[in-house]
């Protein structure tokens, strides 16, 4: 009895309580009270929990306190590392310098780290406020001297960084010592590390130092790129040193397919000056001139500045098929040369076997070595996939049909190879309606299929460039790129046997065939220079030119074989019947899908030759 007693004034204390806050409960029975009381109570009880959580303003009150604890307990060193990384952030040197002097004087402990934020500091300070440079310069030169005292092992970073400090005081000497020492401390060197003594003595003209330096960057393996052999360029000029401007001109050719516009203004300042008209051979043997051409693939001899007198130097346009709108003369088809394409059809296919099952890959190569009469290649899944991304879209036969037939069609009769994954093959052979189709690609010996688990980006790359023939497809291989030999003799390779493509409205095939001319330094034999500038926009129309010729050039070649021009004009590698319409851009495939007399097709004489069909995984 005592417990019904207490529970109901338990209860009851609950209702009057709640009946303060919420008059209309006092009409509740006691039972359903308690059960209010809960509904309502229960909320509360949790509410303080949620708002913590919910509540950016706590949060951050609490990291706040939690923050000062934290630094309130911080070891010397946590506290120098927390602060000097804030200098960092804000790039106030004259703080972290502060710092550094006052942990050198506590014995704090210093790092890698520390020491290399330190050296960037001082580096951007002489960079970006001259006000600083002094402080700068006498700091970070101390900071090193104290790094290495302390027997911390500087790292590329380090070393770059301090060259960089020795170049702004003008010190190329020690920014030289710095790049070549860089070994004894087991790292490798960069470019980064011999740029400040190049600049520095590119800048003070000292260019006999400005070669030396570039000459040691060769010996290690490190590469030029358009800013240092801008640079030399540029000193080679100022120096009056003809025979060092052919060179760089060269080495810009090599290594630059377009200029920039800093690059084309020390161009021109080399033809327009004096002593680029003093420089010069008269009486060159035009079957030398002849030789060199071809030995190069077109687009430069390299036997040196042809002619005397002055030069005549503009800007201009170059049209579709590739004539100077200068001086008239036609551009030439620069290809990579055998040796190269054999050593670049080897590392594609070194780099396959490692990321495919080599027996496999090993499998094509061999059916490739047997099959070796295909004139184009044919990205199956790029085609198969164009503009389909859409909600009834999926692989179109279509497309790739108009692709295959009108291939079939300029080359004269003789069927592209088709590259496609196994896994879409037997998609398209499970259905009825494309069945047919592809027995019929099949029985014409035009798809190879790629087994499971493969990436056929390999195959239909490898076939391209082991066939030289033509590759279609919209994939730029932005993924190959920087694995292979480098962006730009990928990208030369890419000018010259890519085509693009495009389905207008989605029916009207268009190709973009390679240009009938190459982007790139040409010296001809007649010994005008054409240097492409990069452009400030994408449409090539709009590409300027420096054309640069000498009126006295042309005799100065003795009897140059009419051989020489076709050379210029060559489509090395290009497919003869592919060559010939080689700027046309567009075929109205869709509109005359059945036409075989395509204008752009040269006949062939003879039967094909009959192949056995290509394997299927």
């Amino acid at each position: 009895m005592k417990l019904k007693i207490r529970c109901r004034l338990m209860i009851s204390n609950e209702s009057s309580t709640l009946s303060d806050s919420h008059p209309h409960d006092t009409l509740q029975s006691p039972s359903q009270a308690a059960v209010s009381a809960a509904r309502r109570v229960a909320p509360l009880r949790r509410w303080p929990v949620t708002a913590a959580m919910d509540t950016p303003m706590r949060s951050k009150a609490a990291a706040a306190v939690a923050m000062k604890k934290k630094k309130g307990k911080q070891t010397p060193e946590a506290k120098f590392q927390f602060e000097l990384n804030s200098c960092s952030k804000s790039k106030d040197l004259t703080t972290a310098i502060s710092l550094y002097d006052d942990a050198v004087s506590n014995n704090t402990r210093i790092t890698h780290h520390h020491f290399n934020t330190l050296l960037y500091l001082c580096s951007h300070a002489v960079a970006a406020e001259p006000s600083l440079k002094t402080l700068a310069l006498e700091h970070g030169f101390r900071i090193f001297d104290r790094m290495t005292a302390l027997g911390i092992t500087p790292n590329e970073a380090s070393i770059a960084t301090v060259a960089r400090l020795a170049a702004a005081k003008g010190d190329g000497g020690y920014a030289f010592e710095l790049a070549k020492n860089v070994g004894k401390y087991n790292v490798a060197p960069r470019l980064r590390t011999y740029d400040p003594a190049l600049f520095c003595f590119c800048e003070s003209l000292d260019d006999d130092r400005a070669y030396e330096v570039e000459e040691h960057m060769k010996g290690v393996g490190v590469c030029l790129e358009e800013p240092e052999l801008a640079a030399l360029l540029k000193v080679s000029v100022k120096r009056g040193r003809g025979e060092k401007v052919y060179e760089y001109l060269h080495k810009l050719r090599s290594a630059v397919r377009c200029v920039g516009e800093s690059t084309a203004a020390v161009i021109e300042e080399w033809f327009r000056s004096g002593e680029a008209g003093k420089v010069g051979e008269v009486g060159l043997d035009g079957g030398r001139v002849k030789e060199g051409v071809l030995r190069n693939v077109g687009g430069w001899h390299g036997l040196g500045w042809v002619g005397n007198g002055d030069w005549v130097v503009c800007r201009t346009g170059v049209d579709g098929d590739g004539v100077c709108g200068g001086c008239g003369e036609q551009l030439a088809c620069v290809d990579i040369d055998d040796e190269e394409m054999e050593k670049f059809g080897k590392s594609i296919a070194a780099l396959a076997v490692e990321r495919e099952v080599k027996a496999n890959f090993s499998e094509f190569q061999g059916w490739l070595e047997k099959h070796a009469h295909y004139e184009a290649i044919v990205d199956g899944a790029n085609v198969g996939l164009y503009q389909q991304n859409f909600a009834d879209g999926g692989f179109s036969t279509h497309q790739l049909h108009d692709v295959v037939n009108e291939l079939y069609n300029r080359s004269g009769k003789k069927w592209p190879l088709v590259i496609l994954h196994n896994k879409r093959l037997r998609g398209l052979m499970e259905n009825p309606s494309t069945r047919k189709l592809v027995e019929e690609w099949m029985n014409n010996g035009v798809l190879y299929t790629t087994p499971n688990g493969s990436n056929d980006d390999w195959y239909w790359l490898y076939a391209a460039v082991k066939l030289r023939c033509l590759l279609v497809t919209n994939d730029e291989m932005r993924d190959h790129i920087f694995e292979l030999l480098g962006s730009n003799f990928f990208n030369q390779w890419k000018e010259r046997h890519q085509v693009h493509y495009t389905f207008v409205k989605g029916k009207n095939l268009k190709f973009q065939m390679p240009p009938s001319y190459s982007l790139i330094i040409q010296e001809s034999e007649k010994g005008s220079w054409h240097v492409p500038i990069a452009p400030g926009t994408s449409y090539e129309s709009l590409r300027s030119w420096l054309c640069i010729t000498r009126p006295s050039a042309p005799d100065a070649v003795d009897s140059v074989s009419n051989a020489v021009q076709t050379s210029q004009n060559n489509h090395s590698h290009i497919p003869h019947v592919f060559a010939n319409g080689i700027h046309s851009l567009d075929s109205q495939v869709g509109e005359n899908n059945n036409n075989e007399n395509n204008n752009n097709t040269t006949s062939v004489t003879g039967k094909r030759k009959e192949r056995s069909p290509p394997p299927l995984s």
